[in-house]
């Protein structure tokens, strides 16, 4: 990405962020008490069928003999809970080229944790104004301040799912940003970072790591995303030239 004729390709001004998970190399029955308490197994056998009917299950009490460091999640309701990891990509929107990522542990804030990492560590000491596209995961008061702090711009997508009381849920992206024609450019942008992740996991394999420790997911994780900019960057080159 240094090279004169690739920077050239990249916005620096306008990016996108996003994470998906990554399934870890471990099975379900692997999620086991901390402190050894398990029901005992249907069965003879180290892999025997186990009942977890009635028994609660979280990530405070539980881990994997498997893979320690993966955690048992699920990104929405009504999807099942797994043990994995989250893929973290920030994308620069003028060509979908991935400029920065990274995997966490998986956490209900890991997404927008690891978002402003992403953007302290591309940006270093530059303080010139920049946007942010996001999914509507990221519409939340205290990172969206977070973000304003840095000198970018939310360009994040409304959440506006009703609560249980039936009111809409009170965004935090305001008239200062809903006004710019920008703010509609970088939503249809922003979903190209679907193509990187579905890249990833399609023809990259990672849809199911067969590594574990989050060092070593990490670090398949980060070529995955080299190799896809390595793919793209002839044609988007030919056609530059």
């Amino acid at each position: 990405m240094g090279q004169h004729q690739v920077k050239r390709l990249l916005s620096s001004e306008h990016f996108s962020v996003d994470g998906t998970l990554i399934e870890a190399w471990a099975s379900i029955k692997s999620f086991r008490r901390k402190d050894g308490g398990d029901q005992d197994s249907d069965g003879p056998g180290r892999n025997a069928e186990r009942s977890f009917h009635n028994e609660k299950r979280c990530n405070e009490t539980h881990q994997s003999t498997t893979d320690p460091e993966a955690r048992l999640y699920k990104k929405g309701g009504g999807q099942p809970a797994k043990l994995c990891y989250i893929g973290h990509a920030l994308m620069e929107n003028r060509n979908g080229l991935a400029v920065l990522g990274g995997v966490s542990r998986a956490t209900g804030t890991a997404e927008r944790d690891q978002a402003l990492a992403l953007i302290d560590c591309h940006r270093g000491q530059s303080e010139r104004r920049i946007t942010l596209g996001a999914d509507k995961a990221y519409d939340v008061t205290a990172f969206v301040e977070d973000l304003r702090r840095r000198s970018v711009t939310p360009h994040i997508a409304i959440d506006g799912h009703l609560s249980k009381t039936g009111k809409p849920r009170k965004t935090a992206i305001d008239q200062r940003t809903l006004r710019h024609a920008g703010y509609a450019v970088s939503q249809r942008c922003r979903k190209r970072i679907e193509e990187v992740f579905g890249w990833i996991k399609a023809s990259a394999g990672l849809a199911k790591i067969k590594l574990r420790g989050r060092d070593r997911v990490n670090a398949t994780f980060t070529l995955a995303l080299a190799a896809y900019n390595l793919i793209r960057l002839p044609k988007l080159l030919a056609a530059a030239a």
